[in-house]
């Protein structure tokens, strides 16, 4: 930037002062004086912020005036070469000019270099005053961006804050709402036990009175086949001379019989050693067949049902203790959710329920371990079937039971073999009972655990509800031995028998178990059990993808399970 050094006043007139002290002029020594003030006055012109500056082009312009009047007086004298005393006394007075000339001070040059200083102090307080005023402007700036972001902030805070305020009260409404709501869920759990509770044993006392009837008409039969007999025997008696004639006839054709008779045995023999030897191997291992399994668990049913419950229903008093013991486990068990100290804490209550200070009677106490079993089953076919998870916690209370009760393994195992119909075994329920007795149409229904008024598609859920409990059950570690029945390796016993037993493999339940079976512990069994899990993975993937598919059978019902058999064999198989 360059600041004008102007003054409004007249600058002073420089005037060319003419030589004096007798020096000789000429036109050489002015031109160099002209041409030595042009020099001085270009300096002052082009220099206008420093005085020294101008100060130096003096003595510049200066000295080259210095030089040039003696080098005119050196060609302008006659005599230069050899200098006179008249010489010498010019040189003289042309040097004592020179440096008078020198020391003069012009007013011009004195007023210029002042004017450039007011100047430059003038800007100086200029651009002072500018920069204090531009930072003020930028200080104010500064400040109004300040609140205007403080009322921002605020502004934004108070949002959040009534955000916040709003997302508590529909939390705490939200909370009031559901808490209402699984009030109502539970009561109506409740009275839906109990109706179920009152609808089983209006079933079971009809059953008895339809039990007593068919007793009554296999003694009437049994009369009659008896005097039938008795009509045969005197029929016999009178063919027996007859006989005694054909018998001479028939003497060749008996020995001819006789040695085949004996040939056969021979093979019976043999085969019935093989077969002995197998069922020691069998308990040597402690290794069961399938109608071992069934025969075992409708015995202890049988003998529970003929025992502790029959004597406890006859007497007023053990009635009375069990009913009340009932009612407080059936609740306890509906309580449960999938929390591990909700589950321990309704396992505590349930074995103080049933262990406590003065000990039930023995019989209560077995009939009481009976409806233990089956509030855990029912509870399976209720909820399990809506919601699978609510399977692990009811197999982790079977678990505490039989960690704790003494005689609810075996209690529970029959239960579950009487609802499940022999599908936990997995067996075909046979003809006859195990004390000989065949079995009704009546009586095989429900030693298959089917239902009158049950659909094949809702015994189907039902059943395959208890059996995700038991698979579940099958994978959980105990703190204490179980029996045979909950051993983790019957997970494997439970898929190959099934596959060894066609009748079964015809049924769509069929495939609906296996599927939940490795859907529980499908990749447990492929890390423990390896290459040999493989194959049977692979094996019933070839019953599943044929065509026609020999498992579930040929009917539409067993399309759906027979696609999730086959969804969880892939996934079993893919996640390795």
């Amino acid at each position: 930037m360059r600041f004008s050094a102007r003054s409004p006043s007249p600058s002073p007139v420089r005037r060319r002062r003419s030589l004096s002290y007798g020096l000789q002029s000429s036109s050489d020594s002015d031109s160099n004086s002209e041409s030595g003030d042009s020099r001085t006055d270009s300096s002052y012109a082009s220099d206008e912020y420093n005085s020294d500056a101008s100060g130096s082009s003096s003595l510049s312009t200066t000295r080259v005036r210095k030089n040039s009047v003696p080098s005119a007086s050196r060609s302008s004298h006659p005599l230069a070469g050899s200098p006179s005393a008249s010489g010498r006394t010019q040189i003289n007075d042309t040097v004592a000019a020179i440096r008078l000339r020198t020391r003069h001070r012009d007013p011009y040059e004195e007023w210029a270099t002042r004017t450039r200083r007011d100047a430059l102090k003038t800007a100086r307080r200029a651009v002072a005053s500018a920069q204090s005023q531009r930072a003020s402007a930028q200080a104010a700036a500064r400040k109004l961006d300040a609140e205007k972001q403080a009322v921002d902030l605020k502004r934004e805070a108070d949002r959040v804050a009534d955000h916040l305020a709003n997302f508590s009260l529909r939390q705490a409404e939200d909370v009031k709402r559901l808490g209402t709501h699984r009030s109502d869920e539970q009561k109506q759990r409740r009275v839906r036990t109990e109706q179920i509770i009152r609808s089983e044993e209006a079933k079971l006392r009809a059953l008895q009175a339809q039990e007593r009837s068919v007793q009554a008409e296999a003694e009437r039969l049994r009369k009659e086949a008896e005097a039938k007999a008795a009509a045969e025997d005197e029929r016999k008696m009178e063919e027996a001379a007859k006989a005694a004639k054909e018998a001479e006839e028939a003497k060749a054709k008996a020995e001819k019989e006789e040695a085949a008779r004996k040939e056969a045995e021979l093979v019976e023999r043999a085969k019935a050693q093989a077969l002995e030897a197998q069922a020691k191997e069998r308990n040597t291992l402690g290794m069961t067949t399938p109608e071992q399994d069934w025969r075992e668990a409708r015995l202890v049913l049988k003998q529970l049902k003929s025992g502790p419950i029959a004597r406890v229903k006859a007497n007023r008093d053990l009635k009375k203790v069990w009913n009340e013991t009932r009612r407080k486990i059936t609740p306890r068990v509906g309580q449960l959710t999938n929390e591990p100290q909700v589950i321990a804490n309704i396992s505590q209550q349930i074995v103080q329920i049933l262990r406590p200070q003065n000990a039930l009677p023995s019989d209560v106490y077995y009939a009481s371990l009976s409806s233990l079993a089956k509030a855990i089953l029912l509870q399976a076919e209720t909820e399990v079937t809506a919601e699978k998870r609510s399977a692990r916690p009811l197999a982790q209370l079977t678990l505490n039971a039989m960690n704790v009760l003494n005689g609810f393994s075996p209690v529970f195992w029959a239960k579950l073999c009487q609802r499940t119909g022999g599908w936990a075994v997995p067996a075909k329920v046979p003809s006859e009972d195990v004390d000989g007795t065949p079995f009704t149409r009546i009586t095989s229904m429900k030693a298959s655990g089917v239902r009158e008024d049950e659909t094949n598609v809702d015994r189907t859920a039902r059943v395959a509800g208890v059996m995700r409990v038991y698979f579940s059950l099958l994978l959980l570690p105990s703190s204490a031995p179980l029996s045979r029945e909950f051993h983790r390796p019957r997970l494997w016993s439970f898929i190959a028998r099934l596959i060894g037993q066609p009748s079964l493999l015809k049924s769509p339940l069929t495939t609906e178990l296996l599927s939940v079976a490795l859907e529980v512990g499908g990749a447990h069994a492929r890390d423990v059990w390896g290459s040999q899990w493989i194959k049977l993975m692979a094996l019933l993937y070839e019953g599943v993808t044929a065509d026609p598919a020999p498992l579930g059978g040929p009917g539409p019902e067993a399309r759906a399970p027979r696609m999730r058999l086959q969804l969880e064999i892939e996934r079993v198989m893919g996640s390795g």
